[in-house]
């Protein structure tokens, strides 16, 4: 999830000098709401250990797909984004159902086969 917040901090950062020539522009309040928003993605990777850092990654989402009022296409990535955001959790959910059942591949043991020793 760290990794998600770091792509999609690059992403938007990279995606604004594209706005600002080719899209219409933004205003420099819309430029900076951005920029803030942003640099606490980053923050927000940093901090996925602590109990809070999911919320706080889910909010810092939330918060970009409003962007959409800056300009539409900074929106549509936040949609991108909070797609990509429902596959992960998505499968965080089916990891963690499998390990609590015992249904993951590690855990069933070797096939069959395997070479022994090469632990």
């Amino acid at each position: 999830m760290a990794a998600t917040l770091a792509l999609e901090f690059i992403t938007f950062l990279l995606a604004l000098p594209v706005v600002w020539k080719f899209g219409g522009g933004v205003s420099s309040a819309g430029f900076v709401v951005v920029i803030v928003l942003s640099v606490l993605m980053l923050v927000a990777a940093f901090v996925q250990r602590r109990p809070w850092g999911l919320g706080f990654a889910l909010a810092l989402q939330a918060a970009m797909i409003v962007c959409a009022f800056i300009h539409p296409s900074i929106g549509i990535m936040g949609v991108i984004f909070a797609l990509i955001w429902a596959y992960i959790l998505h499968l965080r959910k089916d990891i963690a159902t499998r390990m609590r059942e015992g249904r993951l591949y590690d855990q069933l043991g070797h096939p069959p086969g395997y070479p022994e020793g090469s632990d």
